[in-house]
């Protein structure tokens, strides 16, 4: 009998059918157990006869096969459950479990639920973040795709750093020095000129960062896209916003039941993302905050407190703020008036999502923009040679996956929303 999921049996009513799952939990009432089974696409009810079925022993998370007539629950219309005639242990649990499971919410502290992941996983809670989480990835690819882009991977260990700072992980290639790509940055803007002109990419990214808090990872993974003949940042920002309109489109759909489990309140994102200088930001902040602590950039306190001001003032839980100082931002940003770039950052609700901007296109002007750094320019001579060649206006940015699915199902901690978390004292499981 082939095995069916468990989110086909209410159009089985009548049939008899097996399922395989995990034992979520049992309950006992006289001659007749309850069990709830559970796999990738639900739970059931299953009713079982203990008097002609032993079930003696049976733990909770054991693997088990179950053979049943599938019924309508009492009352429901919608809902079934399964009479067992047969069922059979697959796998059974051998220690007692670390952490229950079968309960509403993973009573444990993150660091118990991180040295139990793959368990941890199981819980519905706790399954349906990743479930969202590829689907974000999945949307994100299938926009990009329908608008011309094209997906490549680009390589992870490297010769040099993308900004030319030291927060890179080292390692030793046979004879050489390398190090763990910060960001496939200069890749994507090498593709835009080999002629792509639209390019997007889904991969791992690595910061060396002695940090230690909810906000940071130092590994995660990018979603990054670059594009080529454009006017301005203005143009990636336009992207960006059609962008998550049908990336959250696209979860709203195919993520109900998931988004109903984790009680989920959708941005709504019919209107266009406002847009502000980052002077202007500073500005909000020391009159309605009373900042005047902050000068070029805005720490974390700042960015809850703008996001703040942006959805009882305008409206919206996303906001685009643009214009960064040069100092803050890498050599290849395109600057605009004196000191400033054509850059921007996207905060929602509260915390930076994404960094983007105008990239500069002329060789002499990145060579000097290198040069003034203090960095090396023949270091970044691979990266340099394609834009002596013909390279278009262009641009592009970078989400990070993990806080864009931390902000949008409300978990504080972005270690919640991240599968195997990597930071400064986790490199295991």
């Amino acid at each position: 009998m082939n095995r069916i999921l468990i989110k086909e049996l209410r159009n089985l009513n009548g049939e008899t059918v097996s399922i395989n799952g995990w034992v979520h939990r049992i309950r006992k009432l006289g001659k007749l157990a309850f069990i709830l089974v559970r796999d990738r696409s639900g739970l059931v009810q299953c009713v079982i006869n203990t008097k002609t079925i032993d079930i003696k022993g049976l733990k909770l998370e054991s693997v088990i096969e179950l053979v049943g007539e599938v019924q309508k629950k009492d009352g429901s219309r919608e809902e079934v459950e399964i009479w067992t005639h047969s069922f059979k242990v697959i796998s059974a649990v051998e220690e007692d479990l670390p952490i229950e499971i079968n309960k509403e919410e993973l009573e444990a502290n993150i660091d118990t639920i991180l040295n139990n992941r793959v368990l941890a996983l199981r819980h519905p809670k706790t399954n349906a973040i990743f479930k969202v989480q590829s689907t974000l990835a999945q949307a994100f690819q299938e926009f990009l795709s329908s608008e011309g882009f094209t997906q490549v991977f680009t390589p992870k260990i490297v010769a040099e750093g993308t900004e030319g700072g030291t927060e890179l992980f080292e390692i030793k290639y046979f004879d050489n020095k390398a190090y763990l790509a910060q960001s496939p940055q200069f890749y994507k803007q090498m593709l835009v000129g080999a002629g792509y002109e639209r390019v997007f990419e889904i991969g791992h990214v690595y910061r060396a960062e002695e940090h230690n808090t909810v906000r940071h990872l130092n590994e995660y993974i990018s979603l990054d896209f670059e594009m080529g003949f454009i006017e301005d940042e203005k143009d990636i920002m336009a992207v960006e916003e059609r962008l998550l309109k049908h990336m959250l489109e696209t979860v709203e759909i195919r993520c109900c039941e998931e988004l109903k489990l984790l009680q989920v309140s959708m941005p709504v994102l019919n209107a266009a993302i406002p847009s502000m200088r980052l002077s202007e930001a500073i500005e909000v902040l020391k009159e309605e905050y009373d900042r005047t602590d902050l000068e070029g950039d805005l720490d974390p306190e700042g960015e809850k407190q703008i996001c703040e001001y942006a959805k009882n003032n305008l409206g919206s839980e996303f906001l685009f703020l643009t214009h960064y100082p040069r100092r803050k931002r890498p050599m290849y940003a395109m600057p605009s008036e004196e000191i400033l770039t054509h850059s921007f950052d996207l905060l929602f609700r509260g915390l930076e999502i994404t960094t983007g901007g105008q990239r500069i296109h002329n060789y002499e002007q990145l060579r000097e923009s290198i040069a003034d750094r203090g960095l090396n320019v023949e270091s970044f001579k691979d990266y340099l040679e394609v834009f002596k060649f013909g390279m278009p206006p262009h641009g592009g940015l970078a989400i990070g996956l993990e806080r864009l699915t931390g902000q949008l199902l409300g978990y504080k901690n972005i270690r919640e929303v991240t599968l195997f978390p990597r930071d400064r004292d986790r490199i295991r499981p």
